[in-house]
C-alpha cells in the first residue's frame, strides 16, 4: 500500500513539474532607454594646484567658504623671492626715465653750448676769410681760425651723438629693469594661490607648514549653485543618444526619488580603457542640496510608445523567436525594449499563448 502511494505521489510531482509556464502578450506603454551611471560635478569644478614648490605658510580659505575670482586661497613662504622683487623695484626706480631727466637736461645744455660756440666760430671764420682774401691777415692766422671752427663743429656733432646715445641707454635701462620688476612680481605672485572662479571651497587637502609642489592638489573648488551630471555611456549605445534627450536620475543620497535632467553635451571621443563615451546632462529638477562626486544612476529615454504589444524579454529566443504553448517556434519582429519587456511588432497577437523557453 505504501509503495502504491509513493508511486502515485511521484507521478503527481512529475506531472506538475512538466507543466510549462505560459503567458499572453499584453498591450501597455513602453519606454526604451539607455542605462548610464556617473557622478555629479559642480560647474567649473577644478583642483587647485600651486605653480611653485615651497612650505605652505597660510591656508586662507576653509571648506565651505564662499570665494570670488582672485580670492587668496593659500600662501607659500617666499622670503628670497620677495627680496628679489624688492631689489628689482629699487633697480627699476634707479633706472627710471624720471630720475634720469637731469642727465638728459645736462646733455641738452651741452648741445646748446656747443652749438652757440660753433655759430660764433663760424661768424668769426667768415670775417677772417674776407680779411685773408684782402691780404689783411697772414695765412697762418687764417688757418688757426679755420681749425677752430672745425673743432667747434666736431664738438657740436659729438654733443648731439652723446645726447642721443644717453637717451637710448636710459630708455633701454628703464624698459629692461621694468621688465625685470614685472617678472619678479609675477614670480612672487605665484606664491599666493588665488581662485580662478566665483564659487565655494569643497575640500582642502593641505595644512599650514606642509611641503607643496606643482604635482600635488591643494583643494577642490567649484560653483555652489550650478551642477551637472557626468555619465559614462557604452560605445554600443552612444550613436543613439542626442542632445536634449530626457534623462531620469536616481541619486544614492535621495533614495526613492527620481529627478529629471536633459542631455547637454556629448564628448565625441572614446575612452580606450573603459570603451565608453562621456555624456553630460543638466538638471531640470534640481535637488535641494547637492555635493560634487555624488554617484547616480540614470536612464536616457530614447523613445516611448503608449500602446505596444509586450512580452517579457526572457520569452524571446535569439532575439527573433518565441515558443507557443504547443511548443511551436514562431519568428517575430521586435520594436522597443526596456530592462524587462520587449515590443513585438509582427508574428503574434495578444491572444497567442506563449511558454517560457527557459523553464
Amino acid at each position: 500500500m505504501d509503495k502504491l502511494v509513493f508511486i502515485c505521489s511521484l507521478g503527481f510531482l512529475v506531472a506538475c513539474k512538466g507543466k510549462p509556464e505560459t503567458i499572453r502578450p499584453t498591450l501597455a506603454p513602453i519606454t526604451e532607454s539607455i542605462y548610464a551611471s556617473g557622478i555629479v560635478k559642480s560647474r567649473n569644478q577644478y583642483e587647485v594646484y600651486a605653480s611653485v614648490s615651497g612650505i605652505l605658510r597660510d591656508v586662507l580659505a576653509e571648506e565651505g567658504a564662499v570665494i570670488r575670482i582672485g580670492s587668496p586661497l593659500f600662501s607659500i613662504a617666499n622670503t628670497a623671492q620677495q627680496l628679489s622683487k624688492e631689489n628689482a623695484a629699487l633697480t627699476a626706480d634707479f633706472n627710471s626715465r624720471r630720475l634720469n631727466e637731469v642727465k638728459l637736461s645736462e646733455a641738452k645744455d651741452a648741445i646748446r653750448s656747443a652749438k652757440s660756440k660753433f655759430q660764433l666760430d663760424s661768424i668769426a671764420f667768415v670775417r677772417q676769410q674776407i680779411l685773408f682774401e684782402q691780404g689783411a691777415i697772414a695765412k697762418a692766422d687764417f688757418e688757426q681760425v679755420e681749425l677752430k671752427v672745425e673743432n667747434s663743429k666736431y664738438a657740436y656733432d659729438a654733443s648731439v651723438i652723446r645726447y642721443n646715445e644717453l637717451k637710448r641707454q636710459i630708455e633701454f635701462n628703464a624698459l629692461q629693469t621694468d621688465k625685470s620688476l614685472k617678472i619678479s612680481s609675477a614670480i612672487a605672485s605665484e606664491y599666493l594661490v588665488k581662485s580662478e572662479i566665483d564659487g565655494i571651497v569643497f575640500a582642502v587637502f593641505k595644512s599650514k607648514g606642509e611641503m607643496v609642489t606643482p604635482q600635488t592638489p591643494l583643494a577642490v573648488i567649484g560653483s555652489d549653485k550650478q551642477f551637472f551630471l557626468e555619465m559614462q555611456v557604452d560605445e554600443e549605445d552612444i550613436v543613439r543618444i542626442k542632445k536634449e534627450m530626457l534623462v531620469l536620475v536616481t541619486l544614492d543620497s535621495y533614495r526613492g526619488k527620481t529627478f529629471r535632467a536633459v542631455v547637454s553635451k556629448i564628448v565625441p571621443y572614446m575612452n580606450e580603457k573603459t570603451r565608453t563615451f562621456l555624456v553630460e546632462a543638466i538638471f531640470l529638477d534640481l535637488p535641494q542640496r547637492l555635493f560634487p562626486n555624488t554617484t547616480f544612476e540614470a536612464n536616457i529615454l530614447l523613445q516611448r510608445k503608449e500602446k505596444a504589444l509586450l512580452i517579457p524579454r526572457n520569452y524571446l529566443i535569439d532575439n527573433q523567436f518565441v515558443l507557443t504553448e504547443s511548443g511551436k517556434k514562431i519568428r517575430v519582429k521586435t520594436g522597443l525594449k526596456d530592462f524587462k519587456k520587449v515590443e513585438i511588432t509582427q508574428g503574434i497577437s495578444s491572444t497567442t499563448v506563449l511558454q517560457n523557453p527557459t523553464k
